[in-house]
C-alpha cells in the first residue's frame, strides 16, 4: 500500500489509535534486510549507499518502538556468514558499525530512554577498533535498566548454540556439571541473550520470509512479521502495522 500526503497522515493516525502500549510486545527482534537491493533500486552498483541509509534508519525505528512501549530490541545487523561478502563491502560495514557504536556516548535518545547497549555474537571476530567502540558503548550505558538494545553483530544462531555447547562441555570436563544436569535452563544460561526474555515478535524487512539463523533457540514461540519493504525505506506505519498484527494474534505457546 503506497500512501502519501494527507491520506498517509490519516492512515498513520488511524493505525496509532489502534495500538495499545499495554499489549505491546516486550521484546522485538528486527532483521534489517534489503540494504543492497535498496541501493540497486536507486541506481547504485555498490551496496554502500544502502548500508549507509540503513544505518541512518536504525535510531528512527528504535524511537518508534520505544514510544510504542517496547522495552527490549534485538537488531540483526551482521551475521558470521556476512564475512564472506566482498572485502570492500565488509570493510564499509565495519566502518559504519564503529561510527554508530561511537555515537552512542553522545546520543541524547539513548540517554533519554535509558538504553543499555549490548553486542551479541562472536565479537572477537570484529576488527579491534569496532570492538573498542562496542566496549565503550556498553560501558557508557551499563547503568541503564529501562530499555535494552542488543546488536547482533558477527552473529549466527548456529554459532550461538555451538558456543553454548562448548561452554557446557568444558564445565562437564572440569567436573562442575554432570551430563544429566543439562536441560533447557542450563542451555539458556550459556546463550548470548541470557537474562533477557525471548522475543515476542520478530520483524523482517525486504519481503524475505525466513529467519536466516536469527535467535534460533529464542524464537521458538516468537510471532513473525514479514514486511514487504526494504529496511532503509521503512516508515512509521510499517512498524505500527507489525505491532498491530502482533496485538491481534492469540498466543498459545504450544497449548
Amino acid at each position: 500500500m503506497n500512501i502519501t500526503g494527507p491520506m498517509y497522515r490519516l492512515y498513520e493516525y488511524v493505525l496509532y489509535r489502534q495500538l495499545s502500549r499495554d499489549k505491546a510486545p516486550k521484546h522485538v527482534g528486527v532483521i534489517l534486510d534489503g540494504n543492497r537491493r535498496y541501493a540497486r533500486e536507486h541506481g547504485y552498483d555498490v551496496p554502500w549507499f544502502g548500508h549507509r541509509k540503513g544505518a541512518q534508519k536504525v535510531m528512527e525505528v528504535l524511537r518508534i518502538l520505544w514510544e510504542a512501549g517496547v522495552e527490549i530490541c534485538t537488531l540483526y545487523a551482521f551475521s558470521v556468514e556476512n564475512f564472506q561478502r566482498n572485502e570492500n563491502e565488509v570493510s564499509e560495514i565495519m566502518e559504519i558499525a564503529k561510527e554508530k557504536f561511537g555515537e552512542v556516548v553522545d546520543n541524547p535518545d539513548i540517554h533519554r530512554h535509558e538504553v543499555r547497549i549490548k553486542a551479541i555474537g562472536r565479537v572477537d571476530l570484529l576488527p579491534p577498533d569496532v570492538q573498542e567502540a562496542i566496549a565503550a558503548a556498553e560501558a557508557e550505558t551499563a547503568r541503564y535498566e529501562k530499555h535494552i538494545l542488543n546488536v547482533a553483530i558477527g552473529y549466527s544462531g548456529r554459532a550461538e548454540v555451538v558456543d553454548a555447547v562448548q561452554a557446557i562441555g568444558m564445565k562437564i570436563q572440569e567436573g562442575d556439571l554432570a551430563p544429566s544436569e543439562v536441560d533447557e535452563s542450563i542451555i539458556e544460561q550459556h546463550l548470548y541473550t541470557y537474562g533477557i526474555p525471548d522475543p515476542d515478535l520478530i520483524i523482517r524487512t525486504s519481503g524475505e520470509e525466513r529467519l536466516s539463523g536469527f535467535l534460533l533457540w529464542q524464537s521458538a514461540y516468537s510471532e513473525l512479521y514479514f514486511a514487504q519493504i526494504y529496511w532503509p525505506a521503512v516508515r512509521r506505519i510499517d512498524i505500527w502495522r507489525a505491532l498491530r498484527s502482533y496485538e491481534r494474534r492469540s498466543r498459545r505457546y504450544g497449548t
